[in-house]
Order: C-alpha cells, then structure tokens, then sequence
C-alpha cells in the first residue's frame, strides 16, 4: 500500500472522477496501474486474501483477514488489486461453497484469477427490498431451461469493463414458505434479452469505473446447469454469503474512517487560522478524542464478529454481524464529516477522498439492509432471551 497504492491514489481518482462527467459506461477503462499492480499483487501472493482456502487463498480465517480488508479500505480501489473487490468476493464465496464442479470451471476459475469480475443482481426498484421477500423478478422451469423475468437495480460493478456474469435472484417457488421461495441462478451478461438500462449515480456519482447499474431481463433462458444448488434455496445461499461479506464491508469501512482521522489530524497541523493550528480550535481536539474512541470501538466489536463467524458459524452471530452493519457506517459518516469540516471547501473537492468515503458511509447504511432492519434483528434476538425465560 505504501509503496504502490498512495502514490498513485490522486491520479486514479482524477481519472475515475473524468469518467464520470458522463454516464456513458460503455466508455470505462480500467487504468493500467491498476492491471499493472494486481498482477503484481498475485505474484506477490497478496491475492484472494478473502478466501478461507490454503490454495486458492492463504487459507485466512475471518479474524484473520479482518485487519488486511481495513488497510484495503483507506484507498477506494485498493480492494480490486488485490482480488479482493466487492461483489466478486461474495459471489467468489458462494461459487465456492455452493457451486457445482461445472460451474466453478466456468466461472469461479476465472473470477479467482482476476480474468472476468461479476455482480450480485437482488434488489428491485418497484419492491421495498429492505425486505427481500418482496422480490417479484421469476425464475420459471422450461423443459432443460431456466427463463428469467424482472428489473434489477443497484447491481454494483455492473459498469466495469470485466463484468461478464450474474448472479440472478428471483422468486421461483411462490407456493413455499417466503423464505423458500426464491432461487439463485449464474447469468452470462452477454445473454440474448437481458439489456443494461443505465448506470444509476450515487450521492451524485457513477462511481467509475465500478458504477451500480439497472437490469431488465426479458425471457432470458439459461441452461438448467445454472441453477445454484436448487429451486427455493436462495435465501439459504445469501445467508452464507452475506455473512462475511458485513465482516469485509465494515472493515473496510473502519479503513476509510481510519484514513479520515489521519487526514484530519494532518489538516488540523498544517492550516493555521486566527494565529492558531486549526486543530487548537472550535472544540477539535474533542472531536479527534471522539472519532479515535468511536473507530476503535467499532473495530472491536467488527473483529468480535468475525471471531464468532469463525468460532459458532454465522447463524449464531446474527446480533453480532446485524450490530456492526449499523455502528460501523455511521462511525464513518460522523468521522468523515468531521475531516471534511477540518478541510474546508477542499474537502468536499476531489483533491481528497473524504467526500468519496463520506457517500460510501451514506450508502453503505442502505446497502445488505438498511439500519432498521439490522436493528429489527438486535432486538427480536434480545427480546427473545427473555421470552424464551417467561
């Protein structure tokens, strides 16, 4: 990171951020840094350091991974030199856990190489998805086919260059119980009748080269092979993956929160305003007390979870996993908002990336399930201690 990423942060920023003055994502490119550092990465053996597995990975446990994804997350791109990039890392998992011996040839092969990158296709404009069961995109039996019907939006990474393939999700058992209804099936996105509306922005941004894109899929057929492990076990699946991928998602986010701080504190030295350091004044100094005590408690309690990932499994660390994906981004909306007030106008620019880990907090309160669901969870779990005792 010190060697290789921070020195090229600002120029691939700047050039991520000329993508996005128009929307046209046909027009992304990866910059050749970037291809140039992963492979330097793989050969380094800093690659798939996601992945519980001594071959394919170097076999980390969560706990362990925990503190590389918060150094990933203090630079926004550094994830993808590394492999370790979301979505692919939870499709990787599910590929790998869930996928038969066809489907990991055809597509968790290239995905582990870094070759290709995928996108998790779930949520659904005309539903509310913060309640999943709600999605109405079908997945429907036709003799040796599969044909698939819906919208899909917030499809990250669906604007990258390498993104060839889906993972679909959508309600194939409408008869079963709501949490066996649904279905997962792998998708080529090159399949004849599905088309890429646009690419939606978030807090004003495409997010280039990555960009969260808008489906339509129109009696798209697929071979039955592409079904992962079977019609109504959809949920089961995104239970798995969804599970370390909060661990991932939080720990980079105590990353950038990590980064903001630095920052901050660099400003607070550097600027000098009414004949003091700007960090001597307006109450800042307590404002760096609180963020060091607020990322540090975030972490613990991320590094708590992923511990129990490890130790009882994820279905017996829903408190812990739900816990994180609500402290952990609002510790970095509160502590990038207090670096971007040390910088002043400079830090809603681009010069810095407080403004971009700043929208990555806002968003990452909506993305795998917005605060009140997560909260929901924490207290049905406690509440039913006590239940259970009456």
């Amino acid at each position: 990171m010190q060697a290789h990423v921070y020195p090229i942060e600002k120029e691939i920023l700047t050039e991520n951020h000329r993508l996005n003055y128009h929307g046209d994502w046909r027009r992304w490119r990866v910059p050749a840094q970037i291809r140039q550092l992963k492979q330097q990465a793989r050969e380094a053996g800093l690659w798939n350091l996601f992945l519980p597995d001594n071959e394919l990975g170097q076999g980390l446990s969560c706990l362990e991974y925990a503190p590389l994804a918060e150094e990933m997350g203090k630079v926004s791109f550094a994830p993808e030199i590394f492999n370790c990039n979301a979505p692919d890392t939870g499709n990787m998992e599910v590929l790998y856990h869930f996928g038969d011996k066809k489907q990991k040839q055809t597509w968790l092969e290239p995905l582990l190489a870094g070759e290709i990158r995928s996108v998790f296709a779930m949520t659904e404009p005309g539903v509310a998805s913060s309640d999943a069961t709600n999605m109405q995109a079908t997945i429907i039996e036709e003799g040796r086919k599969l044909v698939l019907n819906g919208t899909k939006w917030w499809t990250t990474g669906l604007g990258h260059p390498d993104a060839k393939v889906a993972i679909f999700m959508g309600l194939s058992n409408p008869e079963n119980e709501k949490h066996a209804r649904h279905a997962m099936v792998i998708v080529p996105l090159d399949s004849e009748g599905l088309e890429i509306k646009r690419m939606l922005t978030a807090c004003q941004d495409y997010d280039a080269p990555y960009g969260h894109g808008e489906l339509q899929l129109t009696n798209v057929k697929v071979p039955k092979d592409n079904l992962l492990v079977g019609m109504g076990k959809g949920f089961a699946i995104a239970q798995g993956r969804l599970g370390p991928g909060r661990i991932h998602h939080c720990m980079r986010a105590i990353g950038a929160a990590e980064r903001c701080l630095e920052l901050m504190i660099k400003r607070g030295f550097e600027r000098v305003a009414f004949g003091k350091p700007v960090i001597k004044l307006g109450g800042n100094q307590e404002r760096v007390a609180k963020a060091r005590m607020a990322i540090d408690q975030a972490r613990l309690l991320t590094l708590n979870a992923a511990w129990k990932i490890d130790t009882v499994g994820v279905k017996h660390a829903m408190t812990e996993i739900s816990a994180i994906k609500v402290v952990v981004p609002n510790v970095l909306q509160e502590v990038s908002d207090m670096a971007i007030q040390m910088h002043g106008g400079a830090g809603v620019s681009g010069d810095f990336p407080l403004a971009g880990f700043n929208a990555a907090a806002r968003v990452l309160r909506l993305a795998d399930g917005p605060d009140e669901v997560h909260m929901g969870m924490v207290c049905r779990i406690e509440l039913a201690k006590y239940q259970k005792g009456a």
